[in-house]
């Protein structure tokens, strides 16, 4: 005798893979292959049944898919608990990736990086059968964590350092604060003054590098260098002694939020922006394109971010069967980032 349909705690019959296969127009082990091998799937197919999926609200039977796959369709992210922009965009690409190819994210979220809690958030998710792990690490005091991690599970980092003994994925810091930079000097600045980030943030120290590189590439005096906590708050308290200066007539912010604290201190102290001052942040928050004046900066590609992080967990848990040409353990990927030129940059006025 066949089974009866399941049903749902209020009676409703329940969606089985049968009827997804059968509203996506596949047979029902292609939606398998969908829900458990999504990368051995033409993306066309994968799409449509995945809509299939989300229009009859199935439910695959986890504990049945990890006894015929052996993988949990599962991924883990450790991240850290914030709510700064580059890290918050960082884990919502993630998840994006994640869902468009039939996978769900558990998350594990650290009051801190450091060796013992990152050992101990992996640890969590493979416990959950996790079939892979990304690790959300732009902290420098991540590094030695890091290292330690076991080497049996599928890991990616994700915005850490050069130094990782698994695949990474950054956005190319340097790169972006050298095109900041290039384009302040282009304007007739003679140097530019960086109010930088926490020295102990990768993305902040690649930044750093960038406009030291730039400027002296270019043969100009490099500044002293204030540094922020990523705050407003920070960039209007270091804005002001920079706005004391009438030799300062530009400033890279090393995200968008110090220099909306800058361009506040500036037109406290009756610096026009960007008549006497020019200013570049970097990051591109929803709210750039609106600050008075709106923001030049550079621009991160988040969802470009989520989705070579997922590529390349896919490789680690395809192991051998990764596709040829794939990246492999060790590799690491750079996203370039993009200057957006708004108008609180503009040419140096001569006195």
């Amino acid at each position: 005798m066949a089974a009866e349909p399941p049903e749902a705690p209020d009676g409703r019959r329940l969606a089985v893979m049968e009827d997804v296969a059968a509203m996506a127009g596949v047979s029902a082990m292609t939606v398998s292959r969908v829900l458990n091998t999504p990368e051995k799937v033409r993306p066309q197919t994968r799409a449509r049944v995945m809509a299939a999926v989300q229009a009859l609200d199935y439910r695959p039977n986890s504990a049945a898919r990890v006894l015929a796959t052996g993988r949990s369709g599962v991924l883990g992210v450790v991240s850290f608990d914030t709510t700064l922009y580059g890290p918050a965009s960082t884990l919502f690409s993630i998840e994006q990736a994640a869902r468009e190819h039939g996978y769900t994210v558990s998350i594990v979220s650290l009051g801190s990086l450091n060796r013992r809690s990152i050992g101990e958030g992996v640890e969590r998710l493979r416990a959950q059968s996790a079939d892979g792990i990304m690790v959300v690490a732009p902290h420098e005091s991540a590094a030695d964590g890091l290292k330690e991690l076991p080497s049996d599970t599928p890991l990616v980092a994700v915005g850490a350092g050069a130094d990782v003994p698994f695949p990474a994925v950054a956005v190319d810091h340097r790169a972006g604060a050298e095109r900041a930079v290039r384009h302040l000097l282009s304007l007739g600045h003679e140097t530019v003054v960086h109010l930088a980030g926490p020295p102990d943030w990768v993305d902040a120290s690649g930044r750093v590098d960038g406009w030291r590189a730039a400027l002296r590439a270019a043969g100009r005096a490099v500044p002293d260098l204030p540094a922020g906590d990523w705050s407003a708050r920070s960039g209007y308290e270091l804005g002001r002694q920079i706005a004391a200066d009438p030799e300062v007539t530009a400033v890279f912010a090393a995200n968008d939020a110090m220099a909306l604290g800058l361009l506040r201190a500036l037109r406290e102290a009756g610096r026009d922006v960007p008549g006497d001052v020019s200013v570049v942040g970097f990051d591109d928050v929803p709210e750039a394109a609106y600050f008075p004046p709106p923001l030049t900066t550079v621009r991160q590609n988040f969802a470009e971010v989520g989705r070579r992080a997922f590529g390349l967990l896919l490789d680690r848990i395809g192991g051998a069967s990764a596709p040829a040409g794939r990246p492999r353990a060790g590799a690491r990927r750079v996203v370039e980032p993009e200057l957006v030129v708004r108008e609180s940059s503009g040419v140096r006025r001569r006195t």
